[in-house]
């Protein structure tokens, strides 16, 4: 029996745990604000979105200002939260359970700008706190064309009222996109581990929901976008490594992120 296959089979019955497979450094968070990116050299490559923020989420007012390369209370920038762990441990979880020959280098994939026209290269795409995303017209026009020529993008790490401004902006770049929740019959929860149920458990004040936008509002034709609505399957990524969250979460958090990857790849 091939290790790979040994793996798999081993998170499928609890014998192991993908846990186990994360990267195994230390806890402190290494954070770059222009990270070094790689060439495109064919392979699967993580890639996380970077943008200007909006105050609106950090101190509950209504001004439209944006706060670029700071940080709020010492922590780091909302797009970059997690950063660089999750994608690195994720990474590592695809390369050992699945054929893909991903990118591994020292920050996981590459980090781009909404506007970056770079990101065509790359099928598969990642936000995280999107309650604070903001966008430029011209980076509106680029998300939409990744979108709509086959990109597949994860929002990550939101939850309550930051709902508003991920729908608003959202729907700059596809205004005609009609969020669907999804439930378990979706094929992204199929793609390559069988997920049993959506229900992760409380990560913040209500129950998590996955949200989709299909490809022309049809749900028999491509997922385009999934959102992790009260929930932040990244920072399962990050910590798997930690004993901070339990075993078995850690696990189905992974396997979502596979599912995703998989799907992204193949549709």
């Amino acid at each position: 029996m091939t290790k790979t296959l040994a793996r798999v089979l081993a998170v499928v019955t609890g014998v192991s745990t993908l846990a186990a497979l994360g990267a195994g450094t230390a806890m402190g968070r290494i954070f770059d604000a222009s990270p070094g990116n790689v060439e495109y050299d064919g392979r699967f490559t993580f890639v996380r979105i970077s943008y200007e923020m909006s105050l609106r989420g950090v101190i509950g007012g209504t001004s439209q200002d944006t706060a670029p390369g700071i940080f709020i209370g010492g922590r780091d920038l909302p797009w970059a939260h997690d950063y660089p762990r999750a994608e690195r441990n994720l990474v590592k979880i695809l390369e050992e359970v699945t054929f893909l020959d991903p990118f591994q280098g020292p920050n996981g994939g590459n980090v781009f700008p909404v506007g970056a026209r770079e990101m065509h290269r790359y099928p598969f795409a990642y936000m995280s706190e999107p309650g604070f995303w903001t966008q430029t017209d011209e980076e509106v026009t680029n998300l939409r064309s990744y979108l709509l020529k086959g990109g597949f993008l994860i929002f990550d790490d939101f939850r309550d009222e930051h709902w508003y401004n991920f729908e608003a902006q959202l729907r700059r770049v596809l205004p005609e996109a009609r969020l669907v929740k999804l439930d378990i019959s979706h094929p992204v929860f199929h793609s390559f581990f069988e997920i049993k149920t959506l229900d992760m458990g409380l990560m913040y004040n209500s129950p998590p929901t996955f949200w989709g936008v299909f490809e022309d509002n049809d749900p028999d034709r491509r997922l385009m976008v999934i959102a992790n609505y009260d929930n932040d399957i990244g920072e399962y990524w990050e910590f798997s490594d930690t004993g901070w969250y339990p075993i078995d979460l850690t696990n189905e958090a992974y396997k979502f992120g596979v599912n995703y990857v998989i799907y992204a790849m193949t549709h």
